[in-house]
């Protein structure tokens, strides 16, 4: 197919892959998904972890997870739909519940036995980022973890390799089978789809030998989801989020409070009499979480400890600074650092999920840890393999 015909072609951006729905039409979106799920509620939907502690060593004994790594990405749900003129339509979710659309009229999810025929009611979960490629370039990806609907057909209450299985048989399998028959399409994707690889939960050795090391994107850590439970829309406690102990974040939103000063002899020369504020020292910045929506949305955590020479980089860039959200650490004297500004997300985390990272900090689980533990992952999960495996007749 000539290029001419093909206006479109990659995103340009994974922070805003197409154009935003707004007005009517985001709360028509909202309202359209949460009967789609058969959910009352309008929020965003998706599951979200709980950061790894100790005590979800002895968890992974108990029941059997897979292993993936967590994508240093965005998170999106994947809306397959159609539009008024019963057209393909697609839309990425993001966690601040905005709806994305995709212009770009290449993207195509053909049915099992119709490569014409399109999926609608279908919504995926996955995370976007960016591969770099060989020759310098980058790709976009979308890396699909979980699927919620397919076809008007609800797969949350189906275990997580059902859900993957038949996504993977109805959906992703026809959509590979288009690029083989037809690879020249490629180039004119907005993004290219693929099922994130898993592996079985005591699968340590082999993510930290094999699988880091040769990504073509950045990573945050790993997610171990429990095979046997249910998707949950919010908070899923079956869902882990490990990283690194130096690489435990919140995000925080960020208040800046700046000082007002007496002028000093200089300033009094070139005319300065009155007190005026300093916007050029580092100011108080304060840190709050988030409380949930009511006349109080925020408590204060901690102060954001900023160094001159850090706030001298933060003046030079020209952006709004103040109540913005922030990814922050621990620094080796327990100060919370600011990472990065997280412009993705709209609240900051809730005291929950603040509480639930503040006990990985404290109660910390390395790679060592995941490493002595393995075995007796695998020993459990071979156990409960073989009580489940059918008895032969007699």
């Amino acid at each position: 197919m000539e290029s001419n015909n093909k206006p479109d072609g990659p995103i340009g951006s994974i922070e805003e892959p197409g154009i935003k729905a707004e007005g009517q039409l985001i709360h028509a979106m909202r309202r359209e998904v949460a009967e789609l799920l058969g959910r009352q509620q309008t929020s965003f939907p998706g599951a979200q972890p709980v950061s790894f502690a100790r005590q979800h060593l002895d968890e992974l004994t108990r029941q059997d997870y897979y292993i993936c790594e967590k994508s240093d990405g965005i998170r999106y749900l994947l809306y397959l739909t159609e539009d008024e003129n019963q057209g393909e339509a697609h839309y990425l979710i993001d966690r601040k519940n905005d709806y994305w659309y995709i212009t770009n009229k290449s993207l195509h999810f053909p049915r099992e036995n119709d490569v014409s025929a399109f999926h609608t009611a279908t919504l995926v979960d996955g995370e976007l980022v960016w591969d770099s490629l060989p020759n310098g370039e980058k790709e976009a990806r979308f890396l699909v973890f979980d699927c919620l609907v397919m076809d008007g057909n609800k797969l949350m209450d189906r275990s997580l390799d059902k859900r993957l299985a038949y996504f993977r048989e109805r959906l992703y399998t026809p959509y590979k089978k288009l690029f083989k028959d037809f690879p020249d399409e490629v180039q004119y994707q907005p993004f290219i789809v693929e099922m994130k690889p898993f592996q079985l939960g005591y699968g340590i050795d082999m993510m930290f030998k094999q699988i880091l090391p040769n990504l073509k994107h950045g990573n945050d850590g790993l997610i171990f989801t429990c095979r046997n439970t249910a998707y949950k829309h919010g908070t899923d406690p079956h869902i882990l989020k490990w990283k690194p102990p130096e690489e435990n974040t919140i995000d925080l939103r960020l208040k800046l409070s700046f000082p007002t000063v007496e002028p000093d002899e200089w300033e009094r020369k070139e005319g300065i009499t009155e007190p005026f504020v300093d916007y050029d020292s580092v100011p108080k910045a304060e840190l709050f979480v988030y409380k949930g929506d009511g006349p109080e949305k925020y408590e204060r955590f901690d102060d954001l400890f900023i160094t001159e020479e850090e706030w001298e980089i933060l003046k030079s860039l020209n952006d709004p600074l103040n109540d913005r959200i922030v990814e922050c650490n621990q620094d080796d004297q327990r100060r919370w650092r600011l990472l990065r500004f997280r412009d993705d997300k709209k609240e900051a985390n809730h005291t929950s999920t603040v509480t639930s990272v503040l006990e990985s900090i404290k109660d910390r689980v390395s790679v060592k840890d995941l490493y002595d533990a393995a075995g007796v992952i695998r020993d459990s999960w071979k156990a409960r393999a073989a009580r489940e495996a059918p008895r032969p007749p007699r």
